[in-house]
């Protein structure tokens, strides 16, 4: 297992970099000047080239390019146009509330999602089914951004339970998790009810049936346990997914995590502090399937790597 992970590793290299060099080049097409945007719009243009050739900006591409890369090479993701700190730090010092809410949407979302999903499968065609998947059809459709508006006015402007924006107490946590993990559970639903549709219509149910066997055992030891790998890999794609969902999360709610400062950093175009979110989402998003590759093994020891 461990050779496995190793390799798996190395494979994602090239994933990571060809992330790397789509962000840095999409930045030199992108129109906008950043020297611009850092000087202010009263600033001449001596002061703009003098922030240029500081910035490094006044170089060609592909010296960017080359500087950009050795520096990753040794850990450094550069400095911020705007705040002229680490790049590691603005991240850093984010990364931590970006994580609690991702984490606690998607356990949210895991056991949410699956619970109804099973549960639909379970009651086919009956009240249950039809209403659960109505929920489900509901919660892919409604926007995030919307929802967000819509339990603000709710519960903080009308009924004063839960504050509308900080991460200061617990209950700043309720509503951001909540909207963040509502696509997530009716995804998952959607995708447990067919997989376990899928499961019951097997010959080897049939033959638990035929054997007499109970059907809470049926549907424990054979029917849920082998629509784990397929809803396994989903919780896993949800949760890289979520790291680009939180951005339109934390917006709303001015959550200071990080997708949040990924938009202030693309509205003020700080390049490095963009290129360094991306890099940091594309790591966690190989990690995460590698992650999902070796529970294939824990939900279905027969698999070999």
């Amino acid at each position: 297992m461990l050779s496995y992970v190793i390799r798996r590793l190395v494979v994602s290299v090239p994933t990571v970099f060809l992330v790397v060099t789509m962000v840095f080049f999409a930045f030199q097409v992108i129109p906008g000047d950043a020297a611009r945007m850092y000087a202010g719009d009263q600033a001449s243009v001596a002061a703009v080239e003098a922030i240029r050739v500081e910035l490094g900006l006044d170089q060609p591409v592909g010296v960017q390019y080359l500087s950009y890369l050795k520096r990753l090479a040794v850990g450094d993701l550069g400095t911020s146009f705007i705040t002229r700190r680490p790049v590691t730090l603005e991240i850093g010092s984010r990364f931590t509330n970006t994580a609690v809410l991702a984490f606690g949407a998607i356990i949210a979302s895991t056991f949410l999602g699956i619970f109804m999903g099973v549960m639909a499968a379970l009651n086919r065609g009956k009240w249950l089914d039809h209403t659960l998947s109505v929920l489900a059809v509901g919660g892919i459709s409604i926007p995030v951004f919307w929802l967000g508006l819509l339990l603000m006015f709710l519960f903080s402007l009308k009924l004063h339970w839960l504050p509308t924006a900080g991460n200061a107490t617990w209950r700043h946590y309720i509503m951001p998790t909540f909207c963040l993990s509502v696509y997530s559970i009716a995804f998952i639903t959607r995708m447990a009810r067919s997989t376990v549709l899928d499961v019951l219509g097997s010959d080897f149910v049939r033959t638990a049936e035929s054997k007499g066997l109970r059907e809470r055992i049926i549907n424990m030891r054979h029917v849920v346990r082998n629509a784990l790998i397929p809803l396994i890999t989903t919780v896993g794609l949800r949760f890289g997914y979520m790291l680009g969902g939180a951005v339109v999360t934390e917006t709303v709610f001015a959550w200071p995590g990080v997708g949040r400062l990924l938009v202030i950093a693309v509205t003020q175009r700080d390049i490095p502090v963009v290129q360094g979110i991306l890099l940091i989402f594309a790591s966690v998003f190989v990690i995460v399937n590698i992650i999902v590759d070796v529970l294939y093994s824990v939900a279905d020891p027969r698999l070999s790597y």
